[in-house]
């Protein structure tokens, strides 16, 4: 017989043919360890009455867990016992019996290429016996009881008997008929059905892992798992570190079997640094072709993913500017891609200029506008950045803000998504127009993209786009926290009007009587 006891604050363990040791104290030479935490203000361990578990039953971890649930309803019991006592009691944590249970078998650690089979892993399940009739009306008063893993069938056949039904029940809640619930006994008793729980041993298989179990088990303990990615269309798009990469196809198989529609993946071998914001990448499993169909937002893109920029964490911020357009809206999309910015709001009735300088996005630009069918209210470029702003972008200002632009109601919007170059661009504007201003409100308001690594990245971002503008911006601009990128270095958007001394030749800073409007704030380096 084994015999735990927790009394006076003393948790004692013996072992014994017959009756314990002399009020309950372990047995000459063990020493028993408490581990506790206070309970409110007092440090003290309460009692909690003795507990009993057959010597058969000692060496079961179902037995050992029907114990822990017992003692756990005491406050302050944190860990039972001394390991040496009992070699066969499991951790108590429940990461630690999850990754314990439902983790591929530790034989696959450091794995290169994917062998299914080696997954396969027999576990111990507590089950209820039930008549087959009564199953379905019974599983609506065990859902908390009853197993809930994904890819694992819930009610089985039962191999000893065609009548009946085996439910899965949920082996970290339920460990006797002492495990169910007053509510849940009640029901059993209606339907006739016995509490008694018996045990079924599980094969699991390769199918029964998820993804990130999967790579958890294999790569090296303690390293980073893969299990986020960038889905475009049926590609996924990954960012390996170096210590993922001598697993490196097995990741990718495994993120195309865990992953239903996706039959490509990609690992991104250098930076998007080139002139045309596309990068290099390597295909680590299934198929090479990269032509592929997204949806963002209720609108339809097709590109060739390897030749073009395209990133689907940025939706939420294409959402963004198009809510601040209104239809009549003028806008310019300096480096456009494939359309995300100009065919939403090209759907919003704005007239919209699209430019980039990469060929293949201005095909596929062109190509997605006709997909849309906006292709008439977009009128799309091939330029580099510059040339854009000071060429169509410029005309197009001298009309819109001319002698008869006091009649005109709608805004002028400048987007310049180009995160690690955006902010250069912004000289352009120096001196664009010429003439006599108008009024400030007319005057376009720009949203200029930026990468910064700064402990106040909003700061940063204003002082560097001031300093290429030569102006303060800090007064007259807002910023906003688009995502982030990695540790340490933030997305961000700073949104301000352009001032007449700056987009007007012949104006000084302080010789012009038209002071710009606030723009409604968004972000600020205080939210940061």
């Amino acid at each position: 017989m084994v015999a735990v006891r927790v009394h006076s604050g003393l948790l004692s363990a013996s072992r014994s043919l017959g009756a314990e040791t002399s009020r309950g104290h372990p047995p000459s030479g063990v020493e028993p360890r408490i581990l506790w935490r206070p309970f409110g203000f007092s440090r003290r361990l309460l009692k909690v009455e003795s507990c009993r578990i057959t010597e058969a039953e000692s060496l079961s971890p179902l037995a050992w867990a029907s114990l822990i649930q017992k003692l756990s309803r005491t406050p302050g019991i944190f860990l039972l016992a001394q390991r040496k006592i009992f070699s066969t009691m499991p951790e108590i944590e429940t990461n630690q019996r999850d990754s314990e249970l439902f983790s591929p078998p530790s034989d696959v650690r450091g794995m290169t290429e994917l062998d299914r089979t080696a997954f396969k892993k027999t576990i111990t399940i507590p089950v209820l016996k039930v008549r087959k009739e009564i199953v379905n009306k019974l599983m609506r008063s065990l859902k908390r009881a009853a197993l809930q893993r994904p890819g694992i069938k819930r009610v089985i056949e039962n191999p000893e008997d065609e009548e009946s039904r085996l439910i899965m029940l949920d082996p970290y809640k339920m460990f006797t008929d002492d495990s169910f619930e007053k509510g849940e006994l009640s029901i059993l008793k209606q339907l006739n059905v016995s509490p008694q729980i018996s045990k079924y041993n599980l094969e699991l298989t390769y199918e029964n892992f998820k993804s990130e179990e999967i790579l958890k088990a294999v790569l090296p303990e303690g390293q980073d798992v893969t299990s986020g990615f960038s889905r475009v269309g049926h590609i996924a798009h990954l960012n390996l570190r170096d210590h993922q990469l001598p697993y490196k196809h097995l990741i990718g198989q495994v993120m195309i079997d865990k992953n239903p529609g996706i039959t490509s993946v990609v690992n991104k071998i250098n930076n998007i640094d080139n002139t045309y914001r596309n990068f290099q990448m390597e295909v680590l499993s299934g198929e090479e072709n990269m032509m592929t169909k997204v949806r963002e937002n209720n609108y339809t893109y097709e590109f060739d993913f390897s030749k073009v920029y395209w990133n689907p964490r940025l939706s939420t911020e294409h959402s963004r500017i198009t809510e601040l357009l209104k239809p009549g809206d003028v806008l310019f999309d300096v480096f456009a891609g494939v359309g995300p910015f100009a065919i939403p709001a090209a759907k919003k009735n704005c007239t919209v200029f699209a430019n980039d300088l990469n060929p293949e996005s201005h095909k596929w630009l062109l190509h997605n506008c006709k997909l849309n069918k906006v292709d008439q209210k977009v009128k799309v470029f091939n330029l580099d950045g510059k040339d854009f702003l000071q060429g169509p972008v410029r005309e197009e200002l001298m009309q819109q803000l001319g002698p008869l632009s006091k009649e005109r109601k709608h805004s002028v919007h400048i987007v310049m998504n180009l995160p690690a170059k955006a902010i250069e661009f912004l000289s352009a504007f120096k001196s664009l127009l010429d003439g006599q201003p108008c009024g400030s409100e007319l005057f376009p308001i720009v949203h200029c993209y930026s990468f910064s690594k700064d402990a106040n990245p909003a700061k940063d971002v204003q002082q560097r786009a001031g300093t290429v503008l030569g102006i303060s911006l800090e007064a007259c601009s807002s910023v906003h926290l688009v995502r982030n990128v990695a540790p340490n270095k933030e997305m961000l958007c700073i949104t301000f009007r352009i001032p007449a001394a700056i987009l007007y030749k012949n104006q000084t800073l302080n010789g012009d009587n038209h002071e710009d409007p606030p723009i409604k704030r968004q972000r600020t380096d205080k939210d940061f």
